[in-house]
């Protein structure tokens, strides 16, 4: 009924918003492109798992000015997955197929309904840097670590639908959707005739909203989510505030879209945008390419909004045309932006929204993020003094290693190494540096980490890969690296160095993320900058020193070199990137994008619908989450006597609940690991041990600068089991309560879950026996993943806190009458039994959002949830 046509020349239709907004009688000429597209998905999909005309009409009524939190059922067109994140869920599906055909129904109908595709990019770990043969290295040794998983995902390659696996060595899978995978606008048919659609996706990364920078609305969800909308089922959005940024001014000479994202970063998050949609607007987007929107938009977790969208114009169409698209597909995008109403220009009314930020491009400064969080602004030229105040101690360059030395120096990330100009920019810097007989310190890692096979290409075109490998800068691989964790050892003479003097050693990296312990054990401090300020501070080699004012190095001549002699020029730049940037770079370095390595193709991977689970596998185990499976679910028992299992601060991230690097000696995984048979140097990280809950949940919260308030002033993953006051590992304090019949909670403060969409998180606190969370606020994504894994959230009421109700830990809690009082934002009693023999109740309110995600709770979770609807549907006769 409200099919339109688009110019015969696209061969398709398209679900008109405005045509059912005119007989709604909705005004929708203003409404946010981000509104529009979840409103053309409800269209779409009306009629289909319970979606209702009456949705639609709820979603377009949205108020900006007073908005609700409506459950929007989104079904996304896509999902994207990366290793880390993907192979779990590749393993939860085929423990779906085990479950089914215990229960006597199909295996095959656990499979994927819409396209997924897994690119493998996560688990290069920069073992060598700094020489020419890195790159070969380090790919034979990924592939030495990860054969397991790797034969994985070669078997759910033939076993699955509808997925594709980019394999080890192309780069990070929010650059490779940018250039290649992303289509802005799909086709599909109804009724047999084909139709157009927005491109919608969600991908198991936090960085997922870099697509947002091409006009897809997209962003990070948790493998369980994502496996829900595999499986066909609708994602449930809570949508209430749409946030508009308005971009004016433009960037000055010299300042970086780094620059301006970390600058941008620290603005949001203090505006307050957790939850909100976030969307671009304003008179700056004329010029601001779409390499800079990119770069803004894959930060947006680190605003803490769930996207940050940009709309279609013709910077868009340019960076279709520019990395080798189709050129109906470039057409199609503007026949279909034009006629949905998702085309913006200088004519374009701008959308409503909830609240605007307003943000001068010209004011920019030359900025990094540090010590800790990506949020963290610091102007260049404070970094000497951020760093004596942070760290609590000074540092100086005195020719040797000391605090405040640099020990790597990375340029890596998708955020960055997808953006031209900077990549370039870092070139002409060492070019620049060699050229004056510059080289990096000997104690620093250097190395790079491109995000595509693309940037490789144009660096080895432009010939300033040579001018990077003189400064340590080889290709070390193509992959997430760093950035994720897997910055690899540091040499041994400088690692024992800063162990025996008890050195804050610094790393500085072209990335998103620097959470405590994140980039490396031994780096205290880590800051984020652009690749050419990694280049600069490699040469430089300590963080106390002002590249504003002091010089860097001396050149062979002794004499000083500013950074502002080094740094190149817009113009510079520009005039290079035009010489090697091509449409033909782009075909090419994606041409063979799904072909892999030699030792991709040797991989002899398993075939049949059903996995070969191999018993002594120490990477792939059939998790436990559906052992005890009932086809209906048993009412939801009370939390009674529960004790805490940590009590924990602000700001507690996802890499501190589940940490993504090395599994450390001596710890509860290392022992599980060597147990098996398994030599350190094989442990490889945990991120590559997702798909063996057995090692995961033994690293749930051992991350070594975790501060658990109830471990007595020390850090690492340890706790007091209460009443014995023995201080165990968290593990073994989970275990020995389990044996007790003791439930757990975890108490903490604001902002619990901070950082990437890590299952793992919510999955191993669900394993050591965790049955709710109860903080001040927590961020969006692991709030859903607790919920996806039966752990009920729960937040403390405002002026209320841990510390104001003197929580110490010996206490005990009781939350009553669960299977009939909780319900989306419902209001929960929470009865504390104090050491002393008093009690206190508090009324805490329940962080479910939503009924769907009641539904799921309730369910124990979203796998036995899947499982009880599929298996309750009828099975399809053969044809």
């Amino acid at each position: 009924m409200f099919l339109r046509s688009l110019p015969p020349e696209s061969g398709a239709s398209y679900y008109s918003v405005d045509a059912f907004a005119i007989e709604a009688g909705i005004a929708v000429d203003t409404i946010p492109a981000c509104l529009r597209i979840l409103a053309e998905n409800v269209l779409r999909h009306v009629g289909r798992n319970g979606v209702t005309a009456a949705d639609l009409e709820t979603l377009l009524r949205w108020k900006p000015e007073a908005p609700q939190t409506l459950a929007v059922p989104f079904h996304p067109a896509r999902v994207l997955m990366q290793d880390y994140t993907g192979i779990p869920a590749l393993v939860d599906l085929a423990a779906l197929r085990d479950a089914m055909r215990d229960q006597g129904r199909e295996p095959s109908r656990i499979n994927p309904q819409i396209p997924v595709d897994l690119v493998i990019d996560h688990s290069l770990i920069v073992d060598r840097a700094g020489h020419a043969g890195a790159l070969s290295f380090n790919l034979a040794r990924e592939f030495e670590r990860n054969a397991e998983r790797y034969q994985l995902a070669r078997w759910a390659q033939g076993a699955f639908d509808s997925l594709r696996v980019v394999p080890p060595g192309n780069g990070i899978l929010h650059q490779v959707n940018i250039e290649r995978i992303a289509q802005v606008v799909r086709t599909g048919t109804h009724d047999g005739k084909p139709i157009a659609f927005p491109d919608t996706m969600v991908g198991t990364d936090s960085h997922s909203t870099m697509v947002n920078g091409v006009g897809v609305l997209g962003w990070g969800v948790g493998g369980i989510e994502a496996e829900a909308a595999m499986l066909g089922l609708p994602l449930i959005v809570p949508l209430g505030r749409i946030v508009g940024v308005r971009l004016t001014g433009q960037l000055r000479e010299g300042i970086t879209a780094t620059d301006l994202v970390l600058t941008l970063t620290k603005t949001m998050r203090a505006f307050g945008v957790i939850d909100a949609l976030v969307e671009f607007c304003g008179p700056a987007l004329a010029t601001l390419p779409v390499a800079d929107r990119v770069t803004l938009a894959n930060m947006a977790p680190e605003f803490g909004s769930t996207c940050a969208l940009f709309p279609i114009d013709t910077e868009t169409l340019r960076y279709l045309e520019l990395t080798g698209r189709d050129a109906k597909r470039v057409a199609l995008v503007e026949a279909y932006a034009r006629a949905q109403g998702l085309w913006r220009d200088a004519e374009t009314r701008e959308p409503t929204f909830s609240d605007v930020v307003e943000f001068d491009l010209s004011t920019v400064e030359p900025t990094v993020a540090g010590p800790r969080k990506p949020h963290s602004r610091v102007a260049l030229g404070a970094v000497p003094e951020n760093f004596r105040e942070e760290m609590t101690r000074g540092a100086s360059d005195t020719g040797t290693l000391s605090d405040g030395a640099i020990v790597v120096a990375a340029i890596t990330s998708c955020t960055n190494t997808s953006n031209p100009a900077v990549m370039l920019a870092a070139g002409l810097l060492a070019r620049k540096a060699v050229a004056r007989g510059l080289l990096s310190k000997p104690w620093v890692k250097t190395s790079l980490t491109p995000g595509s096979l693309v940037v490789g290409r144009y660096l080895e075109a432009s010939g300033l890969q040579r001018d990077l490998d003189a400064l340590g800068f080889q290709v070390a691989g193509y992959g997430c690296a760093t950035c994720g964790g897997n910055s690899g050892e540091l040499d041994a003479k400088v690692a024992e160095e800063i162990r025996e003097r008890d050195l804050v050693a610094c790393a500085v990296l072209s990335g998103n993320r620097n959470f405590e312990a994140r980039i490396h054990p031994l780096a205290r401090a880590n800051y984020l900058m652009s690749p050419p300020l990694v280049v600069a501070y490699a040469i430089a080699g300590h963080v106390g020193i002002d590249l504003t004012s002091e010089p860097l190095a001396t050149d062979r001549d002794g004499k000083p070199v500013y950074l502002r002699e080094l740094w190149p020029s817009n113009a510079e730049v520009a005039e290079l990137g035009a010489n090697v940037l091509s449409p033909e770079l782009f075909e090419k370095s994606y041409a063979t994008l799904f072909d892999g390595s030699p030792e991709w193709a040797a991989l002899e991977a398993p075939e049949g619908t059903l996995f070969p689970w191999a018993a002594k596998s120490t990477y792939i185990r059939r998790p436990p989450y559906l052992d005890s499976f009932e086809t209906v679910a048993a009412p939801v028992p009370d939390i009674e006597a529960a004790r805490a299992l940590l009590m924990l601060g602000d700001g507690i991230t996802t890499d501190h609940i589940s940490p993504v690097g090395n599994i450390a000696a001596g710890s509860p995984a290392a022992l599980h690991l060597r147990e098996r048979g398994v030599a350190s140097v094989d442990f490889n990280a945990y991120g590559s041990r997702r798909a063996n809950h057995e090692v995961m949940v033994r690293g749930t919260f051992a991350n070594i600068r975790l501060k658990n308030e109830l471990a007595g002033g020390r850090e690492g993953g340890i706790t007091r089991h209460v009443p014995s006051g023995e201080v165990l590992s968290i593990f073994d304090a989970a275990e020995r309560y389990a044996a007790e019949g003791v439930p757990l909670v975890i108490v903490a403060g604001r902002d619990y879950g901070a950082g990437s969409s890590r299952d793992w998180a919510a999955k191993g606190s669900a394993l050591l026996g965790v049955r709710a969370v109860i903080a001040e606020s927590f961020e969006r994504i692991h709030r859903s993943n607790l919920v996806m894994m039966g752990i009920l959230p729960l937040a403390f009421p405002e002026g209320v806190t841990r510390q104001t109700l003197r929580l110490d830990g010996s206490e005990t809690f009781d939350l009553a009458g669960l299977a009939h009082r909780v319900a989306p934002r419902a209001m929960l009693p929470l009865r504390i039994h104090r050491a002393d023999g008093t009690i206190e109740t508090i009324q805490l309110k329940c962080r479910i959002e939503t009924p769907n995600e009641q539904h799921v709770w309730v369910a124990g979770g979203m796998m036995p949830f899947v499982l009880r609807r599929l298996g309750a549907e009828p099975e399809k006769e053969a044809a």
